[in-house]
């Protein structure tokens, strides 16, 4: 599985997912007190992008609908969404650089 480089840590506040394009994928970044999880860019609830919605403690909270998803396991906690998001594996290098593993 291939890592790349999507980010540096200081691309990614707390409290809040960004986006990135990742070997053309969407891909969204939070970051939990310094942990850094990345899932998919949009919501499965009705595909609109995740990218600016709110992250509270280990839930991120789609600004379309409301539909809440669980950081770490992408489980979807909250309706409307009832599908988990996809997780990717994450590393942050000395330097800041945030990397992610996509399924090869």
């Amino acid at each position: 599985m291939p890592e790349i480089q999507a980010a540096l840590l200081a691309d990614v506040p707390q409290g809040e997912a960004r986006e990135f394009a990742v070997a053309g994928r969407e891909i969204v970044l939070c970051n939990v007190e310094g942990e850094i999880y990345a899932l998919q860019g949009m919501c499965t609830h009705e595909e609109l992008p995740l990218d600016g919605g709110e992250v509270d403690g280990t839930e991120l909270v789609c600004n379309w609908h409301g539909a809440t998803f669980d950081v770490c396991t992408g489980r979807a906690t909250g309706l409307p969404a009832t599908k988990a998001l996809e997780t990717y594996e994450t590393r942050v290098d000395d330097e800041g650089r945030i990397f992610v593993t996509l399924p090869g």
